[in-house]
């Protein structure tokens, strides 16, 4: 049977969501806590691979098993041998035509950015940060020009192994509040490093080092060296997965964001 589950994990202590020889990533730990409680090896399927240091808020995976454990044990049971910051939320047997990658129509990402000269202390593995103030009207303007099919080469990895650079990104929303800048991504697919490198150049805009001629030149080129350094994976968060509602997965309440528990200096 196919069984599909729905999780958190804070990344700050992973070298990202794929498995590694080292066993230091969130799907080994997965792995391992789901062959215990199924008593047979377990091999997951995730909707999208986190990098290190990354979090997520709603993380979706599948796997598939020859035995029957009621959802509590995939849930509860599989919790008990979990690192403390990965954390099963739901599970559920489901049609072996669902895929937690092929089935998904898009993926969203939040970053969160302390815009302060003071640095985070007990927040620092949770946001990234800048020092300098940050126009966020300019900000706002280049996020529009991303809207859209697009080439995103110039904000690829070299790394970054999808056959295709072309993806077609749905929101790039900016807000604030208080000295924390929330950016909010939605797309079919992201390439790697390609929300940190988009939020890295986007710095670059707001603190006035090059205007919205660069950017615009930048996207069009698609000229990875031109563009800024990829930014801090600190503040970045897998924060939805979106499928069509025939597979009737649940739209999860997420828990207060670490925004509310922040103090605004």
């Amino acid at each position: 049977m196919r069984v599909v589950l729905i999780l958190e994990y804070n990344g700050s202590n992973y070298c990202g969501w794929q498995s590694q020889l080292c066993n230091c990533s969130i799907q080994d730990k997965l792995e391992v806590a789901l062959s215990r409680i199924a008593d047979e090896k377990i091999r997951v399927v995730t909707a999208g691979r986190t990098d290190a240091g990354v979090h997520a808020l709603y993380q979706v995976v599948h796997f598939d098993t020859t035995v029957k454990r009621p959802s509590t044990a995939w849930m509860r049971g599989v919790n008990t041998f979990l690192p403390k910051d990965i954390a099963v939320l739901w599970a559920s047997e489901i049609s072996s035509q669902f895929h937690a990658r092929f089935s998904a129509s898009s993926r969203c990402y939040q970053y969160l950015l302390l815009n302060h000269p003071i640095r985070p202390g007990i927040f620092y593995h949770n946001v990234g940060w800048y020092h300098q103030p940050l126009d966020l009207k300019k900000m706002r303007a280049a996020a529009q020009l991303l809207l859209g099919e697009h080439d995103f080469s110039a904000f690829r990895a070299a790394e970054c192994q999808a056959k295709s650079p072309v993806r077609t990104l749905t929101q790039l929303d900016i807000s604030s509040r208080g000295n924390m800048i929330m950016f909010d991504l939605s797309a079919n697919a992201f390439l790697h490093h390609m929300v940190r490198n988009i939020i890295g150049c986007l710095v670059y805009v707001g603190k006035g080092r090059y205007s919205l001629d660069w950017f615009q030149m930048l996207l069009e080129n698609g000229d990875r060296a031109a563009a800024a350094p990829t930014f801090s994976a600190s503040g970045l968060y897998l924060a939805d997965i979106i499928y069509d509602p025939r597979w009737n997965l649940p739209r999860i309440k997420k828990r207060a964001s670490i925004i509310d528990n922040y103090r605004f200096l």
